[in-house]
């Protein structure tokens, strides 16, 4: 049994450059299963806070179309956007609610994590074209600065766990393309990871 961290060469062409350098595959392992985790849990919190908003007794009191009518600033090139979306509350709500929970629970036990990490990505997206105050010509500035905010970050991380197929490590996913139907099906790996 090795005791130092097993290591590998990354070689690929980025931006049209080769590019090449050493990463260790255990850190690069528990790295992976702690953002997943990380993630699961930002993902998980958000839809249970809101699906609890109401208590037990009303699961679905949480809307989003307080947020949708009067949040949006008017210079956000996509506000009209947003307030179509709140004339539908009565789908866009439960989406937003359940779809929170069931990311965080795809992305806590690796499964069809791609196409978790996607849902998720896309739903960070439109929170994070939401909080444009202004367009283009005004550099989109935020709350919080230009252009980045928490929803930016959150989507590319989801992006790179995709990528390198986080859901394999101690996941469902690792399991689920080994079956018959996966490997019948070569496709499915693009949801697997």
């Amino acid at each position: 049994m090795s005791t130092q961290p097993a290591e590998r060469t990354l070689q690929s062409e980025l931006l049209g450059r080769e590019i090449e350098f050493n990463y260790s595959e255990t850190w690069l392992a528990y790295s992976m299963l702690g953002l997943r985790v990380v993630m699961a849990w930002v993902f998980l919190q958000a839809g249970l806070s809101k699906l609890f908003e109401g208590g037990v007794g009303d699961p679905l009191a949480w809307s989003s179309a307080g947020f949708l009518q009067n949040a949006i600033a008017e210079a956000n090139p996509l506000s009209g956007l947003f307030a179509w979306f709140a004339n539908y509350g009565a789908i866009v709500d439960p989406l937003v609610i359940f779809g929170q929970i069931l990311i965080g629970l795809a992305l806590l036990f690796g499964v069809f994590f791609r196409f978790a990490a996607l849902m998720g990505a896309i739903q960070m997206s439109m929170f994070w074209t939401a909080a444009w105050e202004g367009g283009l010509m005004q550099g989109f500035p935020m709350t919080n600065g230009y252009f980045i905010d928490s929803s930016f970050v959150y989507m590319l991380l989801l992006f790179g766990l995709g990528a390198w197929g986080a859901g394999r490590i101690l996941g469902v996913d690792r399991a689920l393309e080994q079956t018959a139907i996966v490997r019948e099906n070569p496709w499915l790996r693009f949801l697997l990871g």
